[in-house]
């Protein structure tokens, strides 16, 4: 990977040059989460486990205390997290509508950041935050976290070994019940992991972006599709819905040799499926055979920890993150493209 643009190598003693008997967090960077909620939450237990975790956040102070408290570090307010000289990086797990006033504080206060998806609700909002960071040479990370998984990283790379053979199409989907959110519709909220995996498969933003979308409980879209054309004509699907009555976490790729599926509802050694059909023309008909699919061996790994292992070891090198604002930017141009207005 590439060194971030703008990022000095100065900063580096921070975390390798404490003497050997000090405590691991004091060779590591210092991180604090701010969001104590649900997703905030799983980062702090699992920045604790790294060693990494420095304080915690959360406009709720009896909440962040209570954290604190469990898990032995800091509760800081939030006006007052950036000028901390004992904190070295930021964890963002808020309501979207904050994360990027938040991480232009971050930008100017120096501290290297992961910000959760979406990491904005404009483009404008997502272009100045990336901006500011790169500006200030600071690391800025997109919790797009399946890149992580174990399971999406093997796909990518039969995909890179020509296993499936051209890609031609994509589709994902992803239902369940809930959450319900009064900013964030079905697309926002659980759209941005399968467009950043979709991304990294293709490498290259869609040139058309086609959105459909039904409301059922207000004004927000609860069932949502995207329809993506991009330049060498692949094409992909996505399905996203937060009232359906069953769990549907899977990607599936379509290539002129075979196809794969990362079923993430699945049990671990049956996430990643290739299937070897076959489709030809015979005397001017189409024939076809099936093939029972073939479960490929994937390393065991949670992904959360696979991520916050990525970042730190970005803050201590100062490379550039696998998932990066560009692509989150990528990311809400489609969603932008894609929303559907039911006012």
């Amino acid at each position: 990977m590439s060194p971030v643009p703008g990022l000095e190598l100065s900063g580096l003693h921070r975390y390798v040059s404490a003497p050997s008997n000090q405590c691991d967090l004091c060779m590591k960077p210092r991180i604090a989460v701010l969001g104590c909620g649900y997703w905030g939450s799983n980062h702090i237990r699992t920045l604790k486990s790294l060693g990494a975790l420095a304080a915690v956040s959360d406009a709720n102070s009896a909440r962040a205390e209570g954290f604190a408290s469990e898990h032995d570090c800091r509760a800081v307010a939030p006006d007052a997290l950036f000028e901390r000289e004992d904190v070295d990086a930021i964890v963002m797990a808020l309501p979207p509508q904050f994360h990027a006033e938040y991480a232009l504080r971050a930008a100017a206060a120096g501290k290297d950041m992961l910000v959760e998806k979406p990491i904005a609700l404009t483009v404008d909002d997502a272009e100045k935050s990336v901006a500011a960071a790169h500006e200030a040479g600071t690391v800025f990370m997109v919790g797009h976290v399946l890149r992580f998984h174990p399971a999406f990283e093997k796909l990518r790379a039969l995909i890179d070994q020509g296993e499936l053979g051209e890609v031609r199409y994509i589709h994902s989907h992803r239902l369940g019940l809930g959450k319900f959110h009064t900013e964030n519709d079905a697309l926002w909220d659980l759209a941005p992991h399968d467009l950043s995996m979709i991304l990294a498969i293709t490498g290259a933003a869609p040139v058309e972006v086609r959105g459909e979308g039904a409301a059922l409980l207000d004004n927000l879209s609860d069932f949502a599709h995207l329809h993506m054309r991009f330049a060498n004509g692949l094409r992909s699907h996505l399905f996203t819905s937060r009232l359906n009555p069953y769990r549907e976490r899977r990607l599936t790729v379509v290539g002129d040799k075979a196809m794969a599926v990362f079923d993430d509802v699945e049990p671990w050694g049956r996430k990643l499926a290739v299937y070897r059909h076959a489709v030809w023309q015979d005397s001017g008909q189409w024939a076809f055979t099936t093939n029972e699919p073939t479960y490929v061996p994937v390393e065991d790994g949670m992904p959360l920890t696979r991520e916050l292992e990525h970042f730190i070891s970005c803050i201590e090198t100062r490379q550039k993150p696998r998932t990066t604002g560009e692509e989150a930017i990528d990311v809400l141009r489609i969603l932008t493209a894609g929303t559907i207005s039911h006012n």
